[in-house]
């Protein structure tokens, strides 16, 4: 697959701002296996749009609120988003400004110095708070909205409780595994009388996630590793349904990556792991056998998925449908189910 085939013209104006009114009412673009074969519904339809004996797994990654704003002593300002702790006070963050090493940063409620500079806008921050950061970040921190969602006045209350799965449940992502968002309990206990069960695993979303492919090559291109855990209960019901011959309905990438890591070359093993897989064409899946998904950026690793999951001919179709309908694209947008 070459790079220019993750690519297509999308108008700025349908890049969602705002979430849907509910959480069920986004748009669903139903695609089947041949690129004619589309149709349009909403999110909530998908219990009729399922089979019972299906078995939908979600990522209940908890997003942080991670970033934060801070200053130099100059007095010029950084951006900070906080990726992950290495050891007590030890972190690494992703950083809009031009800190220095041994620099201090001055942030709200607490201090830092910059100890290495790691590349690619990342740092090593020996981060001083009092209490735990967690508790901090709650108070200082914002949603780590992604930069096509704009608000003037920083991300809102509203954006505190919509940009958030209904069922997160551990903290440490730091951007949101947006197919999760359209659900709600309801709709799950829809779903449950349909026959259409649920599981959840948890893959931490890093920035990673959601970086273009570097330097125009799919070849070299390299997954920053995500951790992830496949509880041994999902893991034994996810067996059950495919032996009784349920499909696994990912719902999300990153959960499409975490199942897809867990299994390997072999049998799915339940556990902790690192997805550091990129999937892309010629990728044999495993696991997976339907995927709800939202509408993804060009160029990206997330594209690479789609088009070895559905096709790189269906892909294309189903874009170009979604387009012509003016769906709403990218993180707060509508959806797409592949079956």
């Amino acid at each position: 697959m070459r790079l220019d085939e993750l690519d297509y013209a999308l108008p700025p104006e349908l890049i969602a701002q705002e979430p849907a009114p509910e959480r069920t009412a986004a748009r669903l673009l139903v695609v089947g296996r041949q690129p004619e074969a589309l149709a349009h519904e909403t999110v909530a339809a998908l219990p009729r749009l399922l089979r019972a004996g299906d078995l939908l797994v979600l990522n209940d990654a908890r997003v942080v609120p991670a970033r934060v704003r801070g200053r130099r002593p100059s007095g010029g300002r950084l951006e900070l988003l906080l990726l992950e702790e290495h050891g007590d006070g030890d972190w690494e963050a992703l950083v809009r400004g031009t800190p220095r090493v041994g620099e201090r940063v001055h942030l709200p409620g607490a201090t830092g110095t910059w100890t290495a500079a790691l590349g690619e806008g990342r740092w090593r921050l020996a981060l001083a708070v009092a209490g735990p950061v967690s508790a901090w970040l709650e108070q200082v921190g914002e949603v780590p909205l992604p930069p096509y969602i704009r608000r003037p006045g920083g991300p809102t209350a509203a954006d505190r409780e919509r940009y958030q799965t209904t069922f997160a449940r551990v903290p440490g992502a730091v951007a949101a595994p947006t197919a999760g968002l359209h659900f709600t309990p309801a709709l799950l206990a829809e779903a449950a009388d349909a026959g259409i069960g649920h599981v959840t695993l948890t893959l931490h979303v890093g920035p990673g996630t959601f970086l273009p492919v570097r330097g125009g090559d799919l070849d070299t291109h390299r997954m920053a590793p995500e951790r992830y855990e496949l509880p041994a209960p999902t893991a034994a019901r996810i067996e059950a349904a495919r032996g009784a011959g349920g499909r696994v309905v990912a719902v999300g990438t990153t959960t499409v990556r975490a199942l897809e890591s867990a299994a390997g070359d072999g049998p799915l093993r339940a556990g902790s792991g690192e997805a550091g897989l990129f999937i892309r064409p010629g990728h044999r899946f495993r696991v997976v056998g339907a995927l709800l998904t939202n509408f993804h950026l060009p160029g990206t690793p997330l594209l690479a998925l789609v088009a070895a999951f559905a096709g790189r001919s269906v892909m294309a179709a189903a874009y170009a449908e979604a387009v012509r309908q003016r769906y709403r694209f990218y993180s707060y947008g509508d959806a797409m189910l592949i079956t």
